[in-house]
């Protein structure tokens, strides 16, 4: 034993996690630990592993090596009793167009050998969650992406999951529809429920996550809280430089020592720098005239960029 109670045990625990596809290793050999009631994230570039990694979780597809477990059973023994009592929201939206919106709770709600008269009631309780009462008995197909999102959403939970996989949860959506899908994540962990999200939005990872890793190739680059990776790995302050076009490679050398670190990118130089604004007026006093300047806080991407020398969405 490792000490853990039920209570403490995780929820989701891999070790030395392979997932191969023929001779390609998409996830390489990660270790995770996901703990009850916490809101849990891969973030990361597409291709960086997140979604296999999700989809071994979901009892879905077999990982090549390694160990897991999730809900202290093991996914290749144990496959339907896992589902059971979990939800997953793919990537895409899977839901039949043809049905209302309450048919497609209702509907799914069978799958899980729910009576009839337990999914009416489900379905009314999930549609308010998701904000779509007034829409019940209206076809899905003609439903904006942010609701159909919710739908998703809101039929992943027809089962009261303990655990709920959200992959990319918010790509597509306009920031009002993104923001609004955040608040009924916000409402199922407090709950409760123990959320896990892969995003490649820096944004989304710093709102939502307790605790994320941060993928890369098929492995895992650093594992903490989004406050605790910003410590760790940037400043506190950025300052972004834009200069005039051909400009920008001269300018470089010329501001390397007002700051912990630079990095040059195609359309801006950062620096890094615990005051932003200081750096600033010394890039002034130095006669450079940027055509832009920004001061900010440092976020997720700055995190990335440092561990991995690339931005999150290229």
């Amino acid at each position: 034993m490792d000490g853990h109670t039920d209570d403490e045990a995780p929820l989701v625990q891999g070790k030395a996690l392979v997932k191969r596809f023929g001779e390609f290793e998409a996830v390489k050999g990660i270790d995770l630990e996901v703990r009850r009631g916490e809101a849990f994230g891969f973030l990361g570039p597409n291709g960086a592993g997140k979604s296999s990694t999700m989809r071994m979780i979901a009892c879905v597809s077999p990982r090549s090596d390694g160990d897991l477990t999730v809900l202290g059973m093991d996914p290749e023994r144990d496959g339907p009793r896992i589902r059971a009592r979990m939800g997953v929201v793919p990537q895409q939206d899977n839901l039949d167009n043809e049905l209302t919106v309450r048919q497609n709770l209702q509907v799914y709600g069978r799958y899980f050998g729910l009576s009839r008269a337990h999914t009416r009631q489900k379905a009314v309780e999930l549609m308010e969650f998701a904000q779509l009462s007034e829409r019940a008995d209206d076809e899905v197909e003609p439903l904006s992406g942010g609701m159909k999102r919710r739908l998703t959403i809101a039929r992943s939970l027809v089962n009261d999951p303990e655990l709920l996989l959200l992959d990319e949860p918010t790509t597509g959506l306009d920031p009002q529809a993104r923001h609004l899908l955040w608040d009924r994540l916000f409402r199922l962990k407090s709950r409760g429920v123990t959320l896990i999200i892969t995003t490649h939005y820096m944004d989304e990872a710093e709102q939502l996550c307790d605790r994320l890793v941060v993928m890369d190739g098929g492995r895992i680059a650093a594992e903490g809280s989004p406050s605790e990776l910003i410590r760790r790995y940037s400043t506190r302050e950025v300052l972004e430089l834009r200069f005039a076009p051909g400009e920008q490679a001269g300018v470089a050398d010329s501001v390397r020592n007002l700051a912990d670190r630079i990095e040059v990118l195609p359309d801006r130089i950062l620096l890094y720098t615990a005051e932003g604004e200081s750096a600033l007026e010394q890039v002034h006093a130095r006669g450079l005239r940027p055509v832009s300047s920004l001061v900010r806080r440092s976020t997720l991407e700055d995190v990335f960029l440092k561990l991995t020398g690339r931005t999150l969405v290229e």
